[in-house]
């Protein structure tokens, strides 16, 4: 019956609420054949009933701390509505059973066996804990009589902790007048023939004679034990601790044994994790998060940024894990503030569907700035604050250049941050730094392996190479796939011939065709040119090389477009360095470097977890430059998000600078590579950079705005809503929704919002909005998350501008034509050599990562508006094979940008009492 009633139950939640199912886990230590015997009963009557169980097995090996870990993570997984520890524990190793039981959450502790339970149930909570599954199904069994409890006089058999002493208490609750009696009990006959009810678990084969008991007595027997019986095949049979064939004569009601408590003690279990899954139910609901915003106290005016995060307090990251639905063991916490996510959490989602997924843009970008970062931040927190649905904002990590250099930082600003704004923007986790090393780990190779063969022969090369360890050479994995790549299927060192030799040790650099550069995360004009090898021990091999900024470096790229860390590993092995003088691309793995890279970014590759002002979810990881590299935050974390914020949930991430860069290598390169379809853009846009594009005067920093910024303009506006329009055409290119957030400042007009909201509708976005959520946080983007939301529930066409298949030339004309405006290219020589030599290397066919100026859609900064007819020209193009793309150079670029007079730097101080950073970033 009870059974019948739970799988009727189970059937009603799964129609309120699809997808859902209650969850029971059983975690047991060893193998002991009566414990596999219990767990299969359970198993077969959770299946029966409709419940998810799931049977975790720890070897007997296993020590305390091994059972704490497996228990602190079923406690943390929302699928998990109760579970058990199968007792006995059959370890090697000395484990406190009660410390364990003790470990297990209260809200899921369906065996009733913790000391929070036991102290609810002794104090009459009976609504608020689990009760022990044996006490609970002989309460079940007594009622089942129809005989009322209260005022009855009930006799407990036995004090244990998992029957004898919470019976007491539940008939106690259950208003009965309650006798325990145990082993030193004198007078257990004349205490056993006053019970109405007698309840027996003593563990004493028929030790409650049948002559003791009260005419017409309630009797249950929780007894197992097993007694000779010569005519049994296995020479004993069960009895329970009554002696069953005379008390029936005497009990109005009694349970047999085998047959009687039993059953109901598994029938109880599977009712307490429905029980358990409808509290959890009560409390949430399936797909959304119970998650706890912050309240923002808004000031007028608004302060600086620093000042208010540090104003702001925000809660502990491993709440914000659990708020999400994060395991404990996927989280590896930095701190308060921050942690990392491994990527077992993806691998554990994986059957999940994907949130909504947003991308945030803007207009081509001006010195006026236009809070592409302040609108991202702004959407997430009124899309979780505000209207309540599942969200995370994905972000780039700001590299530490531009932090000191001129731009500051970008954690967002004024009432929508990423908090605390200065570990963002600073140091993180150490990502950034990771990839330094790696990097430059590879550029040592390069310069010392060019030296040792200029300086050594062919066998003094492979000595080296291939050293005899205790009179025996072995070659490496790294080793053997090199041989594989030339062709030489052999294992044994000594079976190499000369030649194969000389192709073995030699990778014949040539010089001159080396890309790969050293980097560095400070901007340093002073490295962008530089002489190496200068020492006397170098031996006269000098080069002419550079540094760049370490978001620049491949590395980069490949930690944002890897989907795991086996994707990022080969990727790190297929970064081509140069090539060889015969023409053929030198890799990192032919440097045999590619496990040590690894290893340097084995920490790298996890996303960083942090939070917005309000309270809402960030994944801050990776951070590529958008005009020298592809410029999207990473690949792992967004996939993550998608599936942790659930169908209806939303993923916000941001793609660099303008529509024309990041946006469009966010789509023909990111989501190329991820499988993943956006579903709508969010393009951003602000009345002072639109007049700027219109024709308005330069600006410069510290110097007050010309009054072309400060007054109402209309005339000047509507010129330069011709890059919005542009834009908005790029977005639609590829067949995605747009929405315009105009991104208010307190000189804009109404006038001058209300004509960009015109314009914008007209270009034919989906929406234009106006937002004031730099000075209200959330609040004031709850219009564009609105608007978000309706563009998400239209069709979103998805597609990629070009095949990949095309020719180098025609993908970079493509670009060129259809999202800059140009009327066509202009290869310079070296631009065209590269088309010849990586066609030939066989990289025709990856996509194009185009390195150009942000300031203007095409390379000339200070071409503003959408110009057109212009010949794009293109002075060279290189390869990163590894993440996957060719970057052509348009115009002259620094990859190492250099300090202002006055850098940020000025600004920013450290209070050494207090240890807080001051200052602005």
């Amino acid at each position: 019956q009870v059974r019948e009633r739970l799988k009727q139950q189970v059937v009603e939640m799964k129609e309120k609420f699809p997808g859902f199912r209650p969850g029971l886990a059983i975690l047991q230590v060893g193998n002991r054949d009566d414990s596999n015997l219990y767990i299969n009963m359970k198993l077969k009557a959770a299946a029966e009933i409709g419940i998810s169980a799931n049977h975790i097995k720890l070897p007997n090996t296993a020590t305390e701390a091994d059972v704490l870990k497996c228990i602190a993570s079923l406690n943390g997984d929302p699928a998990v509505h109760g579970f058990i520890v199968q007792l006995p524990l059959d370890s090697d190793k000395p484990i406190n059973t009660e410390k364990i039981t003790n470990a297990v959450a209260p809200e899921k502790d369906v065996d009733g066996l913790s000391s929070i339970n036991a102290g609810k149930l002794s104090r009459g909570d009976l609504g608020d804990c689990f009760i022990p599954c044996t006490p609970k199904g002989c309460m079940e069994l007594i009622r089942q009589t129809g005989v009322q409890v209260a005022g009855k006089r009930a006799v407990v058999v036995g004090r244990s902790k998992i029957v004898g002493a919470p019976m007491h208490d539940l008939l106690l609750w259950n208003h009965a007048t309650v006798t325990t009696c145990h082993s030193k009990t004198s007078t257990l006959a004349e205490e056993v023939g006053k019970a109405d009810i007698l309840v027996v678990a003593a563990g004493k084969a028929e030790m409650v004679k049948g002559e003791w008991i009260k005419p017409g007595a309630i009797v249950i027997d929780c007894g197992i034990n097993h007694v000779p019986d010569s005519t049994k095949a296995s020479g004993k049979r069960v009895v329970g601790d009554v002696a069953y064939n005379t008390a029936k004569e005497k009990a109005s009601y009694i349970t047999p044994v085998p047959g009687g408590v039993g059953p109901m003690t598994v029938a109880m279990l599977m009712q307490s994790t429905v029980e358990s899954a409808q509290r959890f139910l009560e409390k949430f609901q399936p797909g959304k998060w119970n998650i706890q915003y912050t309240q923002l106290t808004l000031k007028m005016p608004v302060p600086s940024d620093i000042e208010i995060s540090q104003s702001c307090i925000p809660k502990p990251i491993d709440q914000v894990a659990k708020e999400v639905g994060l395991l404990p063991d996927e989280v590896e916490l930095y701190g308060q503030t921050k942690a990392k996510v491994h990527l077992s959490a993806l691998k554990r989602l994986k059957n999940q569907p994907d949130g909504k997924y947003v991308v945030v843009t803007g207009i081509t970008p001006t010195p006026l700035g236009e809070g592409k970062s302040t609108t991202t931040v702004g959407l997430v927190q009124a899309l979780g604050a505000h209207l309540h649905q599942n969200v995370f904002a994905c972000v780039r990590q700001p590299s530490q250049g531009p932090t000191f250099g001129i731009k500051g930082g970008a954690a967002g600003g004024g009432y929508c941050q990423v908090v605390p704004m200065e570990e963002f923007n600073l140091h993180l986790t150490g990502d950034i730094h990771a990839i330094t090393a790696a990097n430059n780990l590879v550029a040592a190779a390069v310069d010392a392996r060019i030296f040792h063969e200029l300086t050594q022969t062919d066998q003094a090369l492979y000595n080296r190479l291939v050293p005899s360890v205790n009179g025996i050479r072995k070659f490496s994995d790294i080793q053997i796939r090199r041989l594989q790549k030339l062709g030489i299927n052999k294992t044994d060192p000594m079976a190499l011939t000369k030649e194969e030799i000389n192709l073995f040790v030699r990778l014949d650099i040539d010089p001159g065709t080396i890309t790969w550069q050293r980097v560095l995360d400070t901007n340093d004009r002073f490295l962008r040119k530089i002489t190496i090898g200068q020492s006397p021990t170098e031996k006269g091999f000098s080069r002419m090389a550079q540094f760049d900024i370490t978001v620049s470096s491949e590395i980069m790229a490949v930690l944002a477009l890897s989907d795991g860390l086996d994707d990022m590993k080969k990727r790190l092995g297929r970064m081509v360095v140069a090539s060889s003088k015969r023409g053929e691309p030198v890799t990192t793995d032919d440097l045999g470097v590619t496990g040590a890279l690894a290893v340097l970014m084995k920490d790298a590759v996890k996303p960083n977890l942090m939070q917005t002002l309000e309270g809402t979810p960030v994944f801050v990881h990776a951070g590529p430059f958008a005009n020298i590299a592809h410029g999207n935050s990473s690949v792992l974390a967004d996939k993550i998000a998608l599936k942790l914020v659930g169908k209806e949930g939303f993923v916000v991430t941001e793609a660099g600078f303008g529509a024309d860069i990041g946006m469009e290598k966010f789509f023909n390169i990111k989501c190329r590579y991820s499988g993943l379809r956006p579903h709508v853009v969010v393009l951003v846009a602000t009345v002072r950079a639109l007049k700027m594009h219109g024709g308005g005067p330069a600006v410069t920093a510290g110097v007050p705005l010309p009054k072309e910024y400060t007054e109402e303009n209309l005339q000047l506006l509507a010129k330069g809503c011709s890059n919005l329009n542009k834009q908005i055409q790029n977005a639609q290119m590829f067949g995605v929704p747009v929405v315009v957030a105009v991104n208010a400042f307190k000189t804009d007009t109404k006038a001058e919002l209300a004509l960009v909201v015109q314009l914008a509708k007209e270009a034919g976005a989906f929406d234009a909005v106006e937002c004031t959520h730099w000075a209200e946080g959330g609040k004031g983007a709850v219009a564009l998350a609105q608007a978000v939301q309706r563009a998400s529930q239209t069709p979103s066409n998805f597609r990629f501008l070009y095949n990949v298949e095309l020719p180098i030339i025609d993908k970079i004309r493509l670009i060129a034509q259809q999202i800059y405006g140009a009327s066509d290219i202009e290869l310079f020589p070296e631009a065209q050599e590269k088309v010849t030599l990586y066609t030939k290397q066989g990289f025709g066919n990856l996509p194009i990562c185009m390195a150009k100026t942000h300031l203007s859609l095409s390379h000339d900064p200070e071409r503003k508006g959408a110009p057109t007819g212009f010949i794009l020209p293109i002075r060279d193009i290189r390869a990163s094979v590894g993440a996957g793309f060719l970057y052509p150079l348009v115009g002259t670029m620094s990859t190492m940008p250099g300090l202002p007079t006055r850098p940020c730097f000025y600004d920013i101080d450290l209070d050494p009492v207090s240890g807080e950073v001051n200052g602005l970033f």
